[in-house]
């Protein structure tokens, strides 16, 4: 009896333990810091190198695979110094320009590489933006001319041309924001999968199509105007004093982001006005908030771009990644000019803290241009310029119980 009793101790002991771990376990949460931001840290070696000598090159858009959190990543090549490239032809012992599309398991090894102009069919010229569907297509777009939206199998096989290009021979082709037939730059876009629509953002307008067919559904322009109204004047610079720009009621070029939350809403960046702007998918204006805003926007006089030697770059609003938990709480606003991403909560657009800063060690910045999150909370930016690299920052947990 005695031996009996005490195996159902033992039994019983290990029983409480054992709970008590699982629900210690799933207590565990992230770690927030003073003002409440979740706290993350880089993660120094992921990727792994990459394979055949190939180089990294600009990390213009990242996409997450929604089946396996598997990252794609452009590489893109418009900027490859000698260097970085001498390996072709002999001339130095490492560096080859690689593939402009890679794939990445979560231990960062290549599962997948192909994109090349003049080799992948329809390949855009300038690269920005990649996405992975829910059926495991990918969609590649470029900013140029001619580039227009590609969907691929990922094996590199072309199924789709959005197409709504202008004529190449037409030398006068002028784009205006109530145009919807051809068009310019249509390499920043968002895929809405559950109306099956595209959301592409381009000049002073977000225009939505139909994403088997291509053809036109919608569009408005800032805070919710009909297309017909958007103003194709030049809109006017501010002198940057210190202070936020001055107020626009259009969308301010450049439009940097279009994103759609669970619950619906559509969030749209403005580089050239450090704003961010909400709405519903029918174009109605929900709200606005400013990133940053005392830093000179785009449309500040003397701002400078990509490669200027004479001023400094200027914008907030590069890219964002909505949190993944339930309630999508959080904003991830990646600032490629105070190179930082910048944390908002999402139901006020409050910033509430930042990571990194400018600099080339691990966890720092130079010149930020893409952010995403996968459905672990990590998150894996992209630097442009010189820096030329991707990231991985993982979530950095704290004990729950209280």
């Amino acid at each position: 009896m005695r031996k009996a009793a005490s195996v159902l101790g033992l039994v019983a002991l290990v029983v409480v333990l054992s709970s008590l771990g699982l629900h210690s376990q799933a207590r565990q949460t992230q770690a927030l810091d003073e003002g409440g931001a979740p706290v993350f840290k880089v993660d120094a070696f992921w990727p792994k190198w990459l394979p055949n000598k190939w180089s990294m090159q600009q990390v213009t858009g990242i996409g997450i695979d929604p089946s396996n959190d598997h990252v794609w990543f452009l590489n893109r090549a418009a900027a490859a110094n000698p260097d970085e490239t001498g390996g072709a032809n002999g001339r130095l012992d490492c560096c080859i320009q690689g593939p402009e599309l890679i794939e990445l398991d979560a231990e960062g090894n290549v599962v997948h590489a192909w994109g090349e102009k003049g080799k992948t069919e329809k390949w855009p010229a300038a690269l920005q933006t990649v996405i992975v569907d829910s059926k495991g297509f990918v969609w590649v777009a470029g900013t140029g001319a001619q580039d227009s939206i590609e969907k691929y199998t990922k094996d590199g096989k072309l199924v789709w041309d959005f197409g709504h290009r202008p004529n190449a021979d037409d030398k006068n082709f002028k784009e205006n924001n109530q145009n919807t037939d051809a068009f310019v730059s249509k390499g920043r876009f968002q895929l809405d999968e559950t109306t099956n629509e595209i959301y592409i953002i381009n000049q002073r307008r977000v225009i939505i199509y139909d994403m088997t067919t291509g053809a036109f559904k919608r569009g408005w322009g800032g805070h919710g105007m009909p297309l017909s109204e958007i103003t194709n004047d030049p809109l006017p610079k501010y002198k940057w004093t210190g202070g936020p720009p001055t107020e626009e009621k259009n969308l301010v070029p450049d439009l940097h982001f279009v994103e759609i939350s669970k619950d619906r809403k559509v969030y749209v960046g403005e580089r050239g006005q450090n704003r961010i702007e909400v709405f519903t998918t029918d174009g109605k204006f929900l709200q606005e908030f400013y990133v940053s805003p005392n830093t000179p926007s785009q449309r500040a006089e003397d701002c400078g771009g990509l490669y200027s030697k004479d001023f400094p770059p200027c914008g907030t609003t590069y890219k964002l990644a909505i949190s993944r938990d339930a309630q999508q709480k959080y904003l991830y606003v990646a600032d490629g000019t105070n190179d930082k991403v910048w944390i908002l909560e999402r139901a006020s657009g409050k910033t509430i803290g930042s990571f990194g800063r400018n600099g080339t060690y691990a966890g720092q910045f130079h010149w930020i241009n893409a952010i995403v999150m996968d459905s672990k909370g990590n998150i894996f930016t992209g630097e442009v310029e010189e820096n030329k690299r991707i990231q991985k920052f993982v979530p950095v947990m704290a004990n729950g119980r209280r």
